[in-house]
């Protein structure tokens, strides 16, 4: 193929949040010299510019350790085969948007610190999301899933990563379609909840998704489907889809509510967004929070709802977050 001029690009990723590490474009010099193994993957594309082949899982991976090392000290980060290996600046777009929400309780402060608690639905065998959160503001987290696999996955990260240990506790989901019960203990309280849910309602369907994701990388017709990204069944799938995953979640989350300050949950599709909003009026949430994300072309948002009412709130900052002061507090400049 003929080479294409040279492109200029914007020198900031349009969509990420002010504190998201990953606004700037890859430095993969950068990346190279701090994960060595990545340099296989690195190639100049028909513009001239050093990227990877994000349609080849291997190099996707080798990617992503290089950003763990990089940004967040993770020394040791093996998945296994056949598993979600998640982009990194999505994913750490979720945990800057939702420290603005509780900041946005806190007079524009974001608490940080373990004494900030945080349960991760489907922490899944990758642990990227305590990892980000951890590092970013101190947060301690509880990961649940109801794949054995995937937990032994992530205590093995979490064993590899001495810092995770204190602030990492990682639980089996003993039945597969509860959510919060089993793993909500008496007496326990959470200042948030966070989930991506299972995106697709079968698995031919997921499979479709791949597909038309991996055409358009190629920009040729691909038939035969290749998770770059990776993903097992229980992380793409379920039935129902997402919508369904999520209406269960809000509906069981309403016998914890008093347990969690802020539910919330990723919607990827908006055409969701009516029957969640209905779940949520049906659970008689106190406030609903809509939080828009944008990453590249994709577009997506976090919903967040809690049952506190605002004196309630008050008195739950009074007690969990008072003395947690941050050196960035929500919509500061980035890190």
């Amino acid at each position: 193929m003929k080479n294409q001029p040279k492109k200029e690009h914007p020198t900031e990723k349009p969509g990420l949040h002010p504190r998201n590490r990953h606004r700037q474009r890859y430095n993969f010099a950068e990346l190279i010299s701090t994960f060595p193994a990545l340099r296989p993957f690195v190639r100049l594309n028909e513009y001239q510019d050093e990227s990877i082949d994000f349609s080849n899982p291997a190099a996707v991976i080798m990617l992503n350790k290089a950003l763990l090392k990089h940004y967040y000290d993770i020394d040791r980060y093996d998945l296994p085969s056949g598993y979600l290996c998640p982009p990194v600046p999505g994913r750490a777009d979720y945990m800057h948007h939702i420290a603005d929400l509780l900041g946005s309780c806190n007079s524009g402060t974001v608490p940080v610190g373990p004494k900030v608690k945080c349960l991760d639905v489907g922490v899944g065998a990758n642990c990227i999301y305590p990892i980000i959160g951890n590092k970013e503001y101190g947060w301690s987290f509880v990961g649940s899933d109801s794949e054995s696999a995937a937990i032994l996955s992530a205590h093995k990260i979490v064993e590899d990563n001495f810092h995770l240990k204190e602030t990492l506790e990682l639980r089996l989901q003993p039945h597969a379609k509860d959510i919060f019960r089993g793993i909500i203990q008496k007496d326990e309280y959470f200042d948030l909840t966070i989930c991506n849910p299972p995106f697709h309602a079968s698995l031919q369907e997921a499979q479709s998704g791949s597909l038309r994701k991996l055409s358009n990388l190629k920009n040729k017709r691909i038939t035969k489907p290749t998770l770059n990204f990776g993903g097992v069944n229980t992380e793409l799938w379920c039935e129902g889809g997402e919508e369904k995953f999520v209406q269960k979640m809000i509906s069981e989350s309403k016998q914890f509510s008093s347990s969690v300050f802020w539910f919330s949950t990723l919607i990827s599709k908006s055409s969701n967004l009516k029957s969640v909003y209905t779940a949520l009026k049906q659970a008689k949430a106190i406030e609903v929070k809509t939080i828009p994300m944008a990453h590249g072309n994709k577009i997506s948002r976090i919903v967040a709802w809690t049952f506190l009412t605002p004196e309630q709130q008050r008195s739950w900052i009074n007690a969990r977050w008072v003395g947690l002061v941050s050196t960035t507090s929500a919509g500061a400049s980035p890190v």
